[in-house]
């Protein structure tokens, strides 16, 4: 897998590509904008943005460089991408008769051809995309780890539940930090709980797979002490999210803990603007729903306590005091930590 993120000129030129468009025509649109001499918070910031020269650009190669993307991954890893292997889909625990929602698969999310859980070749495309997706700097998965010593309170965890684990990138830090913890990676797609099967066995950790649906793990009443997820709840419908926050009480033991990290709007006109139009140009339907969305409300009203959001620096620092950011020129997502806690 290294080698083929090391020497596919295709996947270089998109990543480079997309760097250019982070590092350069961001900050070109922002300081178009600043130039006009108005305030950029102003409500017609939209029509302000769309009309600029950059903006075409901006736009287009959003998107552009997404299919690109994906287009290189599949072509870097032609046959490179492991078999099924029966041993290891053995060790999940799968759910035969579980459909998955209509809204999981009407969209080709993040516009990868075919979605997550179409095939084993699938969700190893998806696996090197992951690397690839935060410009090529998450090849060691730092970004998870980061999120787990900055964003966790320190205890003995009995039980942790990822939601959403996917291949098991988001699910590993938690086994490695904890090791005395049961952690539990729950996902819809049956080919990236085979593949995180593998990638956890490669790394000898013990992590428990199931495949459900993260609104209905199955999973007993009170059980587990840390329920968490990493960008999952951006691809789900709002009113599934009130279903989740439902489920994530019931399997919460008293005084346990949730913690979701994700996205929330940061307060820059342009930036915000950006992450909205992100969800259309980017195939995530829901996000700007989600990101609009009272969830601190869902939160309370499923039964959880102390419910806020604190912004994450993916770039070392974690989880932030507050939701409030560094400024920064070049595009990045605002990622964010959604904290609750269950009553005693």
């Amino acid at each position: 897998m290294d080698s083929v993120i090391d020497h596919t000129a295709g996947v270089d030129f998109v990543l480079a590509l997309r760097r250019r468009w982070a590092d350069t025509l961001y900050p070109a649109l922002q300081t178009q904008l600043q130039a006009g001499g108005q305030d950029a918070e102003l409500a017609d910031t939209e029509s302000r943005v769309r009309a600029l020269p950059a903006y075409p650009w901006f736009s287009w190669l959003e998107r552009g460089s997404q299919k690109m993307l994906w287009r290189a991954v599949i072509d870097a890893l032609d046959d490179e991408a492991p078999g099924a292997d029966d041993a290891l889909a053995a060790s999940v625990e799968m759910d035969e008769q579980l459909e998955l929602p209509d809204w999981y698969t009407d969209w080709d999310i993040h516009l990868q051809p075919g979605g997550v859980w179409s095939s084993q070749a699938a969700a190893s495309v998806y696996e090197l995309g992951a690397r690839l997706v935060m410009l090529g700097e998450n090849d060691d998965y730092a970004f998870h780890r980061v999120f787990v010593e900055t964003a966790l309170p320190q205890r003995a965890w009995r039980r942790i539940v990822d939601l959403g684990c996917g291949f098991g990138k988001s699910t590993w830090p938690f086994k490695a930090a904890f090791p005395q913890a049961e952690v539990i990676g729950v996902d819809l797609a049956a080919p990236c709980l085979q593949l995180a099967a593998r990638r956890a066995a490669e790394r000898g950790l013990d992590i428990r797979l199931r495949q459900a649906d993260a609104t209905a793990t199955g999973l007993e009443d009170a059980s587990a002490d840390l329920v968490t997820s990493t960008m999952l709840i951006h691809e789900m419908p709002v009113e599934v999210l009130r279903e989740l926050f439902a489920e994530c009480v019931r399997i919460l033991a008293p005084g346990g803990v949730l913690r979701f990290l994700d996205f929330q709007f940061t307060g820059d006109a342009l930036r915000d603007m950006a992450m909205r139009e992100h969800g259309a140009r980017n195939n995530e339907p829901y996000l700007p729903a989600m990101m609009q969305a009272d969830l601190i409300a869902f939160a309370e009203a499923a039964g959880l306590v102390n419910a806020r959001w604190v912004a994450f620096d993916e770039r070392g620092a974690g989880r932030l005091p507050e939701l409030r950011w560094p400024r920064r020129a070049e595009w990045h997502f605002p990622w964010a930590v959604l904290e609750a806690e269950k009553p005693r």
